[in-house]
């Protein structure tokens, strides 16, 4: 079926020069000061590679953000580029604006259902931080559902047109797998009318293998509510939401810059009249083993982003000699764009560096191990009874990366 809304092409970036980069960084921020806005309107726009920016733009996913921004504040830009910006941003707006009337009509439905859904990300995200669904670009809608109400979610999206994707998603080819993939996995695509994996229903916010233990029923049970495209819809708390958008940020390694602005946005829109308990986040963060990721996303907004940080992270940050260390070597990877094998063991062993207990890294080891994956489910097709032998699927995939 022809996709009414191709997500965009996005290419590996290649070593960058200082000036574009550093543009960027001035650019990604939704509500920016009045030291920014005058630093912006003063670049010096004649030194740039225009071809450059706007592919670096799209590939850290801030191209909409950037073109909202030069258009309102850059002084002698060129009317090409002004062309071009302007173009991206209007295309973004018009496959936001499908989006969250989606996500109305879904949640609608799911009301009707009784099934109890987080919509985040996504519209949520660009309408709450940024106040515009323009300036946010997004290729999917992600509701947070509790696993028991999963079968309940499906069948409410089939009946208004959405099916299982096929694509990395080992449970459509029968309920037994389903039922095992609920239990090692966390996440479902489904495709619609207008494209593939346009939908995904999450019943964690990692998979099972990080050895984060953040319940979906807490977070759900914490949700407040937005309005969005006229709709009220809920959404996570801002203690909540910090914590899941440095949970992918670190995910991906904060390989781009959209994931930095989102946190720096949720801290800055949280500032004033509503403000996020960060005893509340940090004492969280403890006790789920995840201070250091915390640490490190926001040392790299203050650091990479130049945005402002709250004094309890200032002294979380030095209580961990840790977090500047790795700070300095993703903001490192993040300049220059170097990009991961998210199966590799560089991958796996940068993922270990960001725990800051041992016991959290024994389970992060124990169950990257024993956990099957879609791509190991997908090598043979057995039967329940023998579903335990995915795991000796998984170590031996595992053994042949390390040798290769």
């Amino acid at each position: 079926m022809t996709e009414l809304f191709p997500p965009p092409s996005v290419s590996s970036p290649r070593l960058q020069t200082q000036g574009e980069f550093e543009l960027l960084c001035a650019l990604a921020g939704g509500e920016l000061s009045p030291e920014r806005r005058e630093r912006i309107a003063n670049w010096n726009l004649s030194a740039l590679d225009w071809n450059e920016v706007l592919r670096l733009a799209e590939y850290h996913g801030v191209l909409p953000l950037a073109a909202r921004n030069l258009i309102e504040l850059a002084r002698g830009l060129p009317p090409e580029v002004e062309r071009s910006l302007r173009s991206a941003y209007e295309t973004n707006l018009r496959r936001s604006l499908w989006f969250a009337a989606e996500l109305a009509r879904i949640m609608q439905h799911f009301e009707r259902r009784q099934v109890r859904a987080v919509p985040y990300k996504g519209p949520v995200l660009a309408q709450s931080l940024y106040r515009d669904l323009g300036s946010r670009s997004f290729s999917d809608l992600d509701f947070l559902i509790s696993p028991a109400d999963f079968e309940r979610a499906k069948q409410t999206l089939a009946e208004i047109g959405y099916r299982p994707s096929g694509e990395h998603n080992p449970a459509v080819e029968s309920p037994a797998l389903e039922r095992f993939w609920l239990r090692t996995g966390y996440e479902r695509s489904f495709d619609g009318a207008a494209g593939k994996n346009l939908v995904e229903l999450q019943w964690a916010l990692l998979p099972h293998f990080y050895a984060v233990d953040l319940r979906v029923e807490d977070l759900l049970a914490r949700a407040g509510t937005v309005v969005v495209g006229e709709r009220e819809v809920l959404c996570l708390s801002p203690e909540d939401s910090l914590l899941a958008l440095c949970l992918h940020a670190a995910k991906h390694l904060w390989t781009r810059l959209i994931w930095l602005a989102d946190i720096a946005e949720t801290l800055r829109s949280y500032s004033g009249t509503q403000t996020i308990d960060y005893a509340r986040v940090f004492s969280r963060a403890r006790s789920l083993g995840i201070a250091r990721i915390l640490g490190i996303s926001l040392w790299l907004v203050e650091n990479i982003l130049r945005g402002e940080i709250p004094e309890p992270a200032e002294e979380m940050i030095a209580a961990d000699p840790r977090v500047p260390a790795l700070g300095s070597e993703f903001a490192e990877r993040l300049a220059r764009g170097a990009t991961y094998n998210f199966e590799s063991t560089e991958y796996f062993r940068l993922i270990l560096k960001l725990r800051e207990r041992r016991g959290d890294r024994l389970r992060y080891l124990r169950r990257l191990v024993w956990t099957p994956g879609a791509g190991d489910i997908a090598v043979a097709r057995l039967p329940e009874a023998l579903f335990p032998l995915y795991r000796i699927v998984r170590i031996g995939r595992l053994m042949r990366k390390l040798v290769w």
